[in-house]
């Protein structure tokens, strides 16, 4: 009697999608750190049942009202963020009520990169984030589907 062949499960693994949804997501009056989570999750494929870590299998995100993001505490004016030119003596530090106020976008699009991976990958999801300081956007033909963010959990 020979004894039965047992199936092992495949593991399957996700490849490159060349099809992406676009996710409009609006950001007024939301924290920084709760909203740039919630894009992340999105940017990275994480609200897909197909997520592969090593795989770029995320969506588009367009921010719209970026200058509207809150900051929680004394924020706004203990918060810095640091630039350096790489010459001796070129740091430059602004802190984050002139960075709402000069660079909307580039206060929300450094909260998003600190939750993505590092290196290639990375810089591959970061650039599917469109971020803009009011609420009109170029992206009405990739018919975007508005995304609500959750304020608070539980």
């Amino acid at each position: 009697m020979s004894t039965p062949i047992k199936r092992t499960p495949q593991t399957t693994s996700e490849r490159a999608q060349d099809e992406r949804r676009w996710h409009i997501v609006d950001v007024a009056g939301l924290n920084l750190g709760r909203a740039a989570t919630q894009i992340a999750h999105i940017l990275r494929g994480k609200h897909k049942p197909t997520f592969t870590p090593n795989v770029d299998c995320g969506d588009f995100v367009v921010v719209l009202n970026a200058k509207k993001v809150g900051l929680t505490g004394n924020k706004l004016e203990d918060k810095i963020y640091y630039d350096h030119s790489l010459y001796l003596g070129g740091m430059k530090k602004r802190p984050a009520k002139e960075m709402l106020d000069k660079h909307p976008d580039e206060v929300i699009r450094r909260a998003v990169w600190g939750m993505l991976p590092k290196g290639p990958l990375g810089r591959r999801i970061i650039k599917k984030l469109k971020v803009y300081p009011g609420a009109e956007h170029p992206h009405s033909a990739q018919q975007p589907a508005a995304q609500k963010l959750q304020t608070m959990r539980g």
